[in-house]
């Protein structure tokens, strides 16, 4: 592998994407590859589909990935739409058998934020100030870092709405979105109410959305106000692969 080119990976409810990155530059320099996410989501089926993701890349060295859970030194402590199993395993050490490669593992959302922070719209605000982001997929992830730093694991998804008697990534999400059949305008009205409450709750500087929605923005931008600046990820989709393999960089001393 040339230097600083390292495999990161995005660990989704439905799809397992991969691209090699040039960390020093902070951007794909290979298309990313999808997979789709075994059924049932179980530790061993899930390693074997990225054990593939490896061997298409004919990878040979260390691994970020993003992953779909609460994540502590390496160890799963929740599962975010896969299965319940994950809960307590060690996603490095299950990634590592099934593959033979040294990975590090963080939140995928943490992972987005942190291509965001360094080589996105969030870079003006990484020596000073709240940002946020929220990608909005399967369900709702969230990032925070203040003054650069980051405050790993911040589960917005989970904040519970009283008014609505449920958490938020069950009242509105890109998956409740497509379920429901909604429209962009009634998308953007429930998302305000959301939103309205991270900017009350948190008073952040910017809160930048990604995820699958953050595509369609100006669809339901002007259903968003906030006293923080609200804007569209630039990296997009590529955000989660491109960070965790910043962070794998960090972790292996690349």
């Amino acid at each position: 592998m040339k230097q600083n080119v390292i495999l990161g990976i995005d660990v989704g409810a439905t799809g397992i994407k991969g691209g090699l990155v040039d960390v020093a530059e902070g951007r794909m320099v290979s298309e990313r590859h999808r997979l789709d996410t075994p059924t049932g989501g179980t530790p061993a089926a899930m390693a074997q589909t990225v054990k593939r993701l490896v061997d298409h890349f004919s990878y040979d060295g260390p691994v970020g990935v993003g992953f779909p859970a609460i994540v502590s030194h390496g160890v799963a402590r929740s599962a975010a739409n896969i299965d319940e199993s994950w809960i307590g395993a060690n996603i490095e050490k299950t990634l590592a058998d099934a593959t033979g490669l040294n990975f590090f593992s963080l939140n995928d959302a943490d992972a987005a934020g942190i291509a965001t922070m360094e080589y996105g719209i969030g870079k003006p605000y990484a020596k000073q100030g709240t940002v946020i982001m929220v990608t909005i997929g399967t369900g709702l992830g969230g990032a925070l870092f203040v003054d650069g730093e980051l405050m790993p694991n911040f589960e917005v998804g989970q904040l519970f709405l009283r008014n609505h008697k449920m958490i938020v990534e069950k009242f509105i999400s890109n998956r409740v979105r497509k379920d429901s059949d909604m429209g962009w305008k009634e998308f953007g009205k429930k998302f305000q109410q959301f939103i309205s409450h991270v900017d009350q709750i948190f008073s952040p500087d910017l809160i930048v959305l990604g995820g699958g929605a953050s595509k369609h923005f100006t669809e339901y931008e002007r259903y968003l106000k906030a006293n923080a600046e609200i804007k569209p990820a630039t990296l997009q989709n590529t955000a989660g692969t491109i960070g965790a393999a910043v962070y794998a960089a960090r972790k292996s001393g690349n």
